[in-house]
């Protein structure tokens, strides 16, 4: 999550430090009636590597600064990959084995259902709920008010 914020290993490595050093230091911070331990960390990890983004004076390789509007972009994709791969890897094995076989191995439902060893029904009802999963991660979740210790800085 820090390093497709960020684009640097090194600094994400930081983040991911602080992180987990946070909730090692504040374990009565997470409120699992909020969510789950992983999306809460998720969350925290995010909304420090934006924080450091935007506070941060690193240029770009030809010497100028990002302007407002590049980095909220750079802010906005990156916060789209990052649920896109946490939906991914949360979603249950069998949706995202036949994801898998679609967008790597390139098959139709047809041949994932033979490869999975399931109906060709179940085969694009995996594949439709898979991909309708991926799809709300390009939906911008609603700004709600943050419980307490969900807003605090690290």
């Amino acid at each position: 999550m820090a390093h497709r914020v960020l684009e640097d290993e090194r600094a994400a490595d930081r983040i991911t430090r602080e992180v987990f050093g946070y909730v090692w230091e504040n374990p009565d911070a997470y409120d699992p009636q909020q969510g789950s331990l992983r999306a809460w960390i998720a969350m925290l990890t995010q909304r420090q590597a934006v924080h450091r983004l935007r506070t941060s004076q690193t240029a770009p390789a030809d010497g100028d600064t990002l302007s407002t509007e590049a980095l909220e972009e750079r802010i906005r994709e990156a916060s789209v990959a990052a649920r896109a791969d946490y939906i991914v890897t949360s979603m249950p094995a069998p949706l995202r084995a036949a994801l898998e076989l679609a967008y790597f191995d390139r098959r139709d439902y047809r041949q994932a259902a033979a490869a999975l060893g399931v109906t060709e029904d179940e085969a694009r009802r995996r594949l439709r709920l898979g991909l309708q999963l991926l799809s709300t991660a390009h939906v911008q979740p609603p700004r709600a008010v943050s419980p307490p210790g969900y807003g605090r800085a690290l």
